[in-house]
């Protein structure tokens, strides 16, 4: 599952290791059952403990972010399709269909002015405008590149290689990407109103 807030700081101490069982853990759900009793149980598994997940993130912050929501609305989809036609294609695709669709708010949100990243981030960072809309760029086509990855490993390796891509692969290259951007939010870093003027600058 995509972090929630990309690049967003992650919460400390024990609220980090909560956080990190309610992304990561129904992956590993996921991944155990695939090794153990194959891709269905895998599926069926990864279905009850994202639906988990979305609860206890109910419960704890009282809302469910959007990006774990969509990610979930499509499991829960694209597993019963494919428990139901015993057919672990639907599966298969849904990393693509979900970054399909986070690039696709993306780009349709700056084509009508609209900054999803920005919505997103905002509360975490001070960013100018143009910071904001590279930033958002950037996201963007990420996403549409795992995509891609994701249709060229599913189409071209086994059920356990795609398992493995998806597991082990795809969290920590989002992980790199967040930190890729570092220069970046300091780059366009836009003090808060108030904040006194670097006089040297």
């Amino acid at each position: 599952m995509p972090p929630s807030a990309p690049g967003a700081p992650p919460p400390s101490g024990g609220a980090a290791l909560v956080r990190l069982v309610i992304e990561a853990g129904p992956l590993a759900v996921f991944f155990i059952a695939n090794a153990r009793a194959g891709i269905y149980w895998g599926t069926g598994l990864f279905m009850v403990a994202i639906t988990l997940s979305l609860i206890v993130s109910l419960v704890r912050e009282r809302r469910i972010p959007a990006m774990p929501m969509v990610t979930a609305v499509v499991v829960l989809v694209f597993g019963s399709l494919t428990l139901y036609l015993h057919d672990d294609t639907f599966i298969k695709l849904k990393p693509t269909i979900v970054n399909s669709l986070f690039a696709a708010f993306i780009f349709v949100g700056l084509a009508i002015g609209r900054n999803f990243v920005r919505v997103v981030l905002g509360p975490a960072f001070q960013l100018t405008d143009e910071g904001w809309r590279v930033l958002a760029i950037r996201w963007g086509a990420f996403f549409v590149v795992l995509a891609i990855v994701n249709e060229v490993v599913w189409r071209n390796f086994s059920t356990d290689v795609w398992v493995d891509f998806k597991v082990f692969g795809i969290m920590p290259l989002t992980f790199a990407f967040s930190l890729a951007q570092v220069p970046l939010l300091t780059r366009h870093g836009n003090p808060p109103p108030g904040a006194a003027p670097n006089e040297g600058a």
